[in-house]
């Protein structure tokens, strides 16, 4: 008899930190969600459609908030009323040392693999980045940054939460995509090794 008890579900809640950031992904936060899709949309037709300049309209929005927390501010000091609650706003030296690690692991794993690709003649690796930057070059002709900015939104608001619903399905399908890519590869692989011949680098033995 074969076992049939289900597989263990993936955790997405935890897999993107069990945090703030996790529930407004997974809609567990949906007034959050909400807002921050709407504001989106209202950004993408303004700067897109309307034809807005973002420099401009970020400039406009800045100019009326200092003008209304100035007047605040004189109005406050006349009438012996509190004065606008701004916190002190500022980047702990731990934020910035923490950011720079992140970005120090992303620069060391990218000269890595230019490093596997151009050193090592790793196909399989070479594969992969040829077909993501082909990807990347093929998408960014199509459209702009504000768009990919956009539908950057839109997924994350919604592939999320629907692969936490239908992770089974997903995997599943993932599963035999993944078989079918790996069986072409090995074609590829095999028609390469046969066409170009990799000399193996032997030492000399030292008599």
């Amino acid at each position: 008899m074969g076992d049939s008890s289900p597989s263990r579900r993936f955790s997405v809640h935890q897999a993107f930190g069990d945090g703030f950031v996790a529930d407004v992904l997974l809609w567990k936060k949906w007034s959050v969600g909400v807002v921050l899709l709407v504001s989106a949309t209202a950004l993408w037709f303004l700067f897109e459609r309307a034809g807005y300049n973002p420099l401009s309209f970020v400039s406009n929005v800045l100019l009326l908030l200092v003008v209304i927390l100035f007047f605040w501010a004189k109005s406050a000091s006349l009438l012996n009323r509190p004065l606008p609650p701004l916190p002190d706003l500022e980047i702990s030296e731990a934020s910035v040392m923490m950011a720079a690690d992140v970005l120090r692991v992303w620069v060391n794993r990218v000269m890595s693999t230019a490093r596997d690709i151009a050193i090592g003649r790793n196909w399989k690796l070479f594969l992969q980045v040829a077909f993501g930057l082909w990807v990347a070059s093929y998408v960014g002709s199509l459209f702009n940054f504000l768009t990919l900015a956009y539908i950057a939104v839109l997924l994350s608001l919604s592939v999320p939460v629907l692969y936490d619903k239908y992770q089974d399905h997903i995997d599943d399908k993932v599963c035999v995509t993944h078989k079918l890519i790996q069986t072409q590869y090995r074609k590829i692989d095999e028609s390469l090794r046969k066409k170009i011949p990799i000399p193996l680098n032997k030492e000399k033995k030292v008599q």
